[in-house]
C-alpha cells in the first residue's frame, strides 16, 4: 500500500469538475470515486432519496447502453458501479481492471449522462426501494439510526433521510428526476477520485469526452452550518423485542476543527470504559460502545442493547462525568493513539479505502494533502484536550429509544 503521503498523487481540473488522481502499480484494481456534492442539503424532505434513485435508475439502461446490453457488457467486464447516498455527498463507485476501465467508464459516464428513465423501469425500481425503507423497520439498528438522525438534526439537512422515506419516494416523478439531472448534473458539484495504474493524460481524456461537456455551473462546496443547539429530548418507538436499543447522539465540531481529533478519542476512550464496566463487569449488554460520526459536522454518541435500561444508562453518565472530570493517563492516550494508527493502516489497505480518504481530507479538511498529516495530528492531542472536548460537546443527549417505554426512565437522559 503508498501511504497518503507518497508523491504518486495528483490533482487537476476538467471544465471545474476537480480530479485527484493516486497512481499505484502494485495491483490492477482501479477505484473510481465520482463524489456528488451537498449530499441531502440539494432536496427537501419531500424530495428525499431523489439523487440515489436517479442514479439507480440509470442502471436500467442508458441511450447508449439499453438494459440489457448494460447488464451484459458489465458481466463480461467483471466490473462494478455502485451508488452509495449520505449526507454530505452520493457517491457514484467505479471498480474495475486497468484492462476494462475504458470500456467500464463508457457505461459509468453514460449512466450519469444520459439514462433512458424508462417509466416501466422507473416503478418497477421504485417498488424495490420502496420495499427496502419498510425493511429497515424489521431491523431495530437500521430503525434506530433513522431515529436518531431525525431526533438530534431536527430541521438540519443531517435530519433528512439520504435513500429517502416512504412519502418521499412515493411523490418523486419522472419529471422530477429529469429535472435534477438537468439541473444538478454540473461539473462544479463533482470531485473524482482515482486510485489505481491509470496515468493523468488516461484520465483527462476520458473525463474531457464524457463528464467534462457538462456545464460548469456555479456550485461551491462548503460544509453544512452546525446544527441548532437543542436540550436533551427522547424518541420512543414501543415495540416487544428481547431486548431494547437506545443510540443517541451529541452534535460536535466541523471535521476541520482542532477538536476533530481530540472527540474522536474522546468516544474511543468511552467506548473502552462502556465496555469494561456495562458488559465485562455488570453483564448488561453484548453491545455497548460510543460512536463517533464522520460527517462534515462530526458527532459523539452513545449506543447500547441492554434488558436494563435504567441502570445502564445511569451507568453510562457515570462513566461519562468520570471523563468530563478526571484525567486519561498520558500512557492510554499514547495506546489509544497507536491502535488508531494501526487502523489507519488497514483501513488504506485498498485502492477504495485510499479514494474515501483523500475525499475526506479534501472535503472536511480543505486538502486532500491533510490526509497525510493524519498521524501527526493524532499524536498531537493531549489529555487536557479530551477532557475538555468531553465538556465542551458531550451533553444534552438527544437520544431514540426501541423497546419497551416502561423500563425507560427519561429524567436519566436530561441529566447528560
Amino acid at each position: 500500500m503508498l501511504a497518503p503521503s507518497d508523491t504518486n498523487t495528483t490533482s487537476f481540473d476538467v471544465n471545474g469538475l476537480q480530479v485527484i488522481l493516486r497512481r499505484v502499480t502494485s495491483n490492477e484494481v482501479v477505484a473510481a470515486n465520482l463524489y456528488l456534492l451537498g449530499g441531502t442539503r440539494q432536496v427537501s424532505a419531500q424530495q428525499a432519496g431523489l439523487e440515489p434513485f436517479l442514479l439507480e435508475a440509470s442502471e436500467r439502461g442508458t441511450v447508449a447502453y439499453p438494459r440489457e446490453q448494460l447488464r451484459e457488457k458489465m458481466a463480461r467486464l467483471g466490473s462494478l458501479i455502485g451508488v452509495d447516498p449520505d449526507h454530505d455527498w452520493t457517491t457514484f463507485a467505479l471498480r474495475s481492471t486497468t484492462a476494462t476501465f475504458d470500456s467500464t467508464w463508457a457505461i459509468f459516464a453514460d449512466r450519469l449522462l444520459r439514462p433512458a428513465l424508462d417509466s416501466g423501469e422507473v416503478e418497477l425500481l421504485r417498488g424495490q426501494l420502496l420495499n427496502g425503507v419498510r425493511q429497515r423497520r424489521d431491523s431495530p439498528d437500521a430503525q434506530l439510526e433513522y431515529l436518531a438522525d431525525s431526533l438530534a438534526f431536527a430541521g438540519h439537512p443531517y435530519g433528512i433521510a439520504p435513500s429517502g422515506t416512504e412519502a418521499s419516494l412515493r411523490r418523486i416523478t419522472i419529471a422530477d428526476l429529469r429535472k435534477y439531472r438537468q439541473e444538478q448534473m454540473v461539473t462544479s458539484r463533482m470531485l473524482l477520485v482515482v486510485v489505481g495504474d491509470v496515468d493523468r493524460a488516461r484520465i483527462e481524456r476520458l473525463v474531457a469526452t464524457t463528464l467534462g461537456t457538462l456545464p460548469k455551473g456555479s456550485y461551491t462546496w462548503t460544509p453544512p452550518a452546525p446544527p441548532t443547539a437543542q436540550p436533551a429530548g427522547v424518541a420512543v418507538e414501543r415495540r416487544e423485542l428481547p431486548t431494547n436499543y437506545l443510540l443517541g447522539y451529541f452534535p460536535g465540531p466541523s471535521a476541520a476543527s482542532p477538536d476533530y481529533y481530540p472527540l474522536r478519542i474522546a468516544t474511543a476512550v468511552l467506548s473502552g470504559r462502556f465496555f469494561a464496566e456495562i458488559r465485562s463487569k455488570r453483564n448488561l449488554s453484548y453491545a455497548v460502545h460510543a460512536p463517533f460520526v464522520d460527517r462534515a459536522v462530526a458527532t459523539g454518541g452513545v449506543y447500547v442493547t441492554t434488558v436494563d435500561p435504567r441502570t445502564t444508562l445511569a451507568l453510562m453518565r457515570e462513566e461519562l462525568r468520570n471523563l468530563q472530570e478526571g484525567w486519561i493517563t498520558p500512557r492510554g492516550l499514547d495506546q489509544l493513539r497507536q491502535q488508531f494508527i494501526t487502523e489507519y493502516f488497514l483501513d488504506n489497505e485498498t485502492n477504495a479505502d485510499q479514494a474515501n480518504f483523500l475525499a475526506r481530507a479534501q472535503l472536511y479538511r480543505g486538502d486532500w494533502r491533510r490526509a497525510a498529516r493524519f498521524v501527526e495530528e493524532l499524536r498531537a492531542v493531549t489529555p487536557d484536550d479530551v477532557r475538555r472536548v468531553a465538556r465542551q460537546y458531550l451533553h444534552d443527549l438527544r437520544l431514540a429509544y426501541i423497546g419497551d417505554p416502561g423500563k425507560l426512565d427519561e429524567s436519566l437522559v436530561k441529566v447528560f
